[in-house]
């Protein structure tokens, strides 16, 4: 079995139980060192067989799988394997070859500076829509026409911004460039190496995007978020209003209801009524 696990973004404890349990049954680790914190492997156990990924091709990370058919083996990525994580070519190779395989997920960078940052990313009447997306550079060609930055920002809705600090002012230029609704003003924030020791976090706003980045040094191992939920101000949410009804509470005047323990069987854990 091929366990494809999502490391998280960078601390060993925002691994999944499901990842932890993976990898300390793991016979075989394939680590991408250049991304995940080496104490992530902190949960494999002491006599698992690592390799580091960030100098092996594909076919050498394959061949490892083909090497080793009988092992119980982890690939671990950083963040969620499904996000930027070049999976979908080991599954092929898994499929057509008739190996077992199964996804863990992972927590992504953007939830996880979201909430470093303490923001939720969608807002009542401000925006309703997270885009995950990058800057094309040396891997232009795997980006499809129509999925531009401009064109995401021409919604208006919250961008996060994968694999592209790099290049601060090629990002900024396309952040504000027309039809897009982000103003130099629009809030922003720069998470680098969120969870981890050694964790920036900016509020910026798009204007400054581009010098905070060069000011930080910061270049690798960073997302950046766009968008006006990031200014923490918006409409009440309809869901937890005493005046909107759904299957489990019914509509009722404000502050008439009081929130009750539910019971649970034993094991279970506890939940407040809302």
């Amino acid at each position: 079995m091929i366990s494809f696990v999502g490391a998280g973004p960078g601390a060993p404890d925002l691994l999944t139980l499901r990842g932890a349990t993976r990898l300390a049954g793991a016979d075989i680790v394939v680590w991408a060192s250049s991304l995940v914190p080496a104490a992530v492997l902190d949960h494999a156990r002491p006599d698992a067989i690592v390799y580091d990924s960030a100098g092996m091709t594909l076919e050498d990370v394959l061949a490892v799988y083909a090497a080793n058919p009988q092992a119980s083996i982890v690939r671990l990525h950083s963040g969620d394997p499904t996000l930027y994580g070049a999976i979908q070519e080991q599954i092929d190779w898994c499929t057509a070859n008739g190996v077992a395989f199964e996804i863990v997920p992972g927590v992504s960078s953007f939830t996880a500076a979201a909430a470093a940052f303490g923001r939720e990313l969608t807002l009542p009447q401000v925006a309703q829509s997270v885009v995950l997306t990058r800057l094309p550079k040396r891997t232009q060609r795997s980006m499809p026409g129509a999925e531009s930055l401009a064109a995401f920002a021409a919604t208006g809705c919250t961008l996060a911004i994968f694999l592209s600090a790099a290049r601060p002012e090629a990002l900024q230029a396309e952040l504000l460039a027309p039809p897009s609704r982000f103003r130099p003003e629009t809030p922003a924030a720069i998470a680098a190496r969120v969870s981890r020791p050694d964790e920036a976090l900016i509020f910026t706003t798009v204007g400054r995007l581009a010098q905070d980045l060069r000011a930080n040094g910061i270049t690798t191992t960073a997302l950046v978020l766009v968008g006006e939920a990031l200014g923490g101000e918006g409409a009440r949410s309809q869901l937890y209003s005493p005046e909107f009804a759904h299957a489990h509470r019914r509509r009722s005047a404000p502050g008439s209801t009081v929130g009750r323990p539910v019971a649970r069987r034993r094991g279970e854990p506890r939940h407040s009524a809302s």
